[in-house]
């Protein structure tokens, strides 16, 4: 079955009572395209096959130009009377459902019928949901005098439409497929960008590429497949590749193209060049001890992660003498943050293990002199801090971390409340005598990427602004923080020049996919670059997306969206399907993602996501919620809101609203099941079911807990950890529950959902458990996402359409 082209030939054919007949009687047509019998030169072919005029209609065309075509009845079609001619009939079948269908092709001899490109001999076909191009392909001959008749005959009545509408359906497919950004660089002096792109084409082959354009004209002047990099301070870019004698490193000029090579005997092993260009800044793996593999002891939780054991160490690496100089040595892991623009010092992060108290991960900040090795410690032993960045002149340090980094003096949250550890926070540290002040003290949004530019000293970031990702400008002396204002809702990955007030960006939005820009830092205005989604989202019709917030019964303002089916009717009742966040970060208005809404619209249900308690990107307070509740709050809005929005829109089906979500929204979809029955189907996807089983056994069990539990333990909190598990109140679910598990999942082990869904099983429950094999936590392989995406469709379908027959198809009733 190919899932990428939504079509498989059916087996078995079975019409029901509810059978429907659909007459074709309007379709796009293109031709006559006149075709000649080949000279004869031999009787027969390598084959041994005598020439049949009907081998013509073989003759290659490009089913493209019916889209063009006229939109003509079948009487109105052109007829050839002094030769052979080809034909070229298109239509549309819509299905928004899982349907079988039997074309029937009557009045003419030799034809063939593509479906969505791709030629189909069984004329009895099994359709996934889609809009689906048909065309027909049919040779006329000047003594055959024929008049095509189409029609369809569909399972069930209701199912398909023909439609001549512009445009069609958005599918996983449109969600997969195509050209998107993954990287974006501004040249030094601000007149060049690298721009990475990774193409995925039809049956997943994925290849990336590296463009370097030039901003004022917009010219392409290199294409490459090897990654590319701006060097900090020339304006040329450089990349490695192997050479005769090893490894090169290249310098390229972006106006030439003429290659210096810096040196030929690169050593492995990731680098960052020095911003004064003489040297690179290695960091370099120690592999640690070996045991034997067939008996092995841990020496600590984390020793059961691959690699655990291995060490990164700093090493300096001269370019003019090829001299390799270790910076570090040791048995604890260090981290390079940054390098100080005259290349001299360089901030390093030194880690530190210890089990007996939260964080058990501790971290040291260092300013490293690469000339003399002699350190300065900045930080010492603060389990919070997770970046740092120098000033443009070294004598400041920003350092990023959570409130309860640097003695909590940016903490901002309720007595009793544990603030969350990746909500993030800005501090500006003195190096001079070290004192730090706060900068994003009362600052809501949570920090992501983060520039010091040293072109204006400003600093530049992203964050978590509730469900978008924005950009901002801060004054590091006022700490005066500016939103930059950008068309785009999701700012993914930015690039700013390092002599001139340049920055480049691309984003998405809610209803649309990749957009390239530069902003001007001088006025703060973006100019659109390049338009991905011009390309992707060709042709596709997508329904609304809306803004809907409540006040809940506690006085908060808890904010959402949904999402309306392209066709949608307000006088009609809709299934509706509800999502919300996994981990600790809010459902973001990404237009592709793990659960791309605008595909479950398009199947037909309303889609409402809502970003309860406990997410980051709504301040401090707000994340902290997060911190030993184990689902309270969380549920309680999910559940409040649910209703209200049913209440608020009579186009909702209250009576078949389904929910979904994974991770930590895997687990809130089982902990929902047994707080509420206002759900007709439910999704699992790597839930936790019982908190003290993950809590040791997830490769990231007990880190987590640190943040989702900060000084909780099994031994010490058992209402909190027993019972919050919906494990322990499994008898409490009547829910029909989906559970979705990737096998090889390292961060919540598969055994969550199996021993969830053995509850079930034996409380005689309805429920079900689907295995990918070999995945983890998250379902990458291409073909998979396929197989999962659709047993996901197909459960809802099941429960919230009344259509079992997907999932049946895709999971065969056994008797066993």
């Amino acid at each position: 079955m190919k899932k990428e082209l939504l079509l498989a030939c059916s087996l078995c054919w079975g019409m029901l009572l509810n059978a429907e007949r659909m007459e074709i009687n309007t379709f796009h047509y293109a031709g006559p395209y006149p075709v000649k019998v080949p000279y004869q030169v031999d009787t027969v072919d390598v084959n041994s096959e005598p020439w049949k005029v009907d081998r013509l209609l073989k003759t290659p065309l490009s089913l493209e130009t019916v889209k063009q075509g006229k939109l003509l009845t079948a009487d109105a079609l052109p007829v050839v009377n002094d030769g052979y001619a080809l034909h070229l009939l298109g239509f549309t079948l819509e299905n928004t459902r899982y349907g079988k269908a039997e074309l029937k092709v009557e009045g003419v001899d030799s034809y063939q019928v593509y479906v969505d490109g791709k030629l189909c001999e069984d004329l009895k076909l099994t359709l996934e949901p889609a809009s689906h191009q048909i065309v027909v392909k049919y040779l006329s001959a000047p003594d055959r005098k024929e008049t095509p008749e189409l029609s369809l005959d569909t399972e069930k009545e209701g199912i398909f439409t023909l439609t001549q509408e512009e445009g069609r359906l958005y599918t996983l497919a449109d969600v997969l497929h195509g050209k998107r950004y993954t990287d974006v660089e501004v040249s030094p002096d601000g007149k060049y960008l690298i721009v990475a792109y990774r193409t995925t084409r039809v049956g997943g082959q994925t290849t990336t590429t590296y463009v370097v354009r030039e901003l004022a004209t917009g010219k392409v002047l290199a294409e490459r497949s090897e990654e590319l990099h701006w060097m900090p301070r020339s304006s040329d870019y450089y990349l490695t590749r192997q050479g005769v004698a090893g490894k090169e490193l290249v310098r390229v000029s972006p106006s030439t193209g003429i290659e210096t090579v810096l040196t030929a005997s690169l050593p492995e092993g990731s680098f960052r060049f020095a911003p004064t260009e003489d040297y690179l800044l290695f960091s370099l793996v120690q592999e640690g001890p070996k045991e034997k593999k067939e008996i092995y002891e841990y020496v600590d939780p984390d020793d059961r992660q691959p690699g655990w054991r291995d060490r990164i160490y700093l090493a300096k690496y001269d370019l003019a003498s090829g001299l390799m100089q270790p910076l570090t040595y040791g048995y604890r892991q260090v981290f390079a943050t940054d390098i100080s623009a005259d290349g001299r010092k360089v901030l390093m992060m030194v880690t530190k293990r210890r089990l007996e108290a939260r964080p058990t991960t501790l971290y040291s900040l260092y300013m490293l002199d690469v000339h003399t090795l002699e350190s300065e410690l900045l930080v010492e032993d603060d389990g919070f801090i997770s970046n740092a960045l120098f000033s443009p002149d070294a004598k400041q340090v920003l350092i990023a971390g959570s409130p309860e980094s640097l003695g909590g003096i940016g903490k901002h949250v309720k007595e009793g409340q544990t603030p969350s550890m990746i909500d993030t926070q800005l501090y500006l540290m003195e190096v001079s005598d070290k004192s730090v002040k706060p900068l994003t003290l009362n600052f809501h949004p949570n920090v992501m990427q983060t520039v010091w530019n040293k072109a204006d000293g400003k600093v530049y970031f992203t964050a978590e602004n509730r469900d978008y990702y924005s950009l901002y400008q801060m004054e590091p002396a006022s700490g005066i923080i500016r939103q930059v204002e950008v068309p785009e809702d999701m700012v993914m990955n930015m690039g700013v020049s390092s002599q001139k007030p340049l920055l480049a960006f691309y984003g998405e939005s809610v209803s649309n996919s990749h957009r390239l820009y530069t902003v001007d830092l001088k006025n703060l205005k973006p100019v659109l670059v390049e338009d991905l989604s011009k390309d992707i989202l060709k042709d596709i019709r997508l329904g609304k997306c809306e803004a809907w917030n409540f006040v809940n019964s506690r006085g908060d303002t808890i904010y959402g969206r949904y999402y309306l089916p392209p066709h949608f009717d307000a006088t009609q009742k809709y299934p509706m399907i509800v999502n919300y966040y996994g981990g600790c970060s809010p459902t973001s208005r990404n237009f592709e993602s793990r659960y791309p809404h605008h595909a479950y619209a398009a199947l037909g249900y309303v889609v409402y996501v809502i970003e309860p308690s406990g997410a980051t990107g709504f301040g401090q307070e707000f994340s902290a919620r997060h911190v030993n509740t184990f689902g309270d709050g969380v549920a309680d809005d999910i559940i409040e809101g649910t209703r209200k929005f049913a209440a608020e829109h009579p186009f909702v089906n209250d009576s078949k609203i389904g929910c979904i979500g994974a991770s930590y929204g895997g687990f809130m979809t089982q902990y929902l099941q047994t707080k509420t029955d206002i759900f007709a189907a439910a999704i699992s996807h790597a839930g936790i079911s019982d908190h003290t089983s993950y809590w040791g056994e997830g490769y990231w069990g007990y880190s987590y807990s640190e943040v989702s539990g900060a000084n909780s333990y099994p031994w010490k909190n058992k209402e909190l950890f027993v019972d919050h598990s919906p494990l322990f109140n499994a008898e409490k679910i009547h829910t029909p529950l989906l559970f979705l598990h990737g096998s090889a999942d390292m961060n919540v082990p598969v055994g969550e959902s199996i021993q969830m869904y053995t509850a079930l099983k034996l409380l005689g429950r309805e429920t079900a458990l689907v295995v990918v094999d070999g995945q983890d936590h998250h379902i990458v392989d291409y073909g998979k996402r396929f197989q999962w995406q659709n047993t996901i469709f197909a459960w809802f379908a099941k429960w919230l359409q009344d259509d079992p027959s997907w999932w049946n198809a895709l999971y065969r009733p056994k008797s066993l």
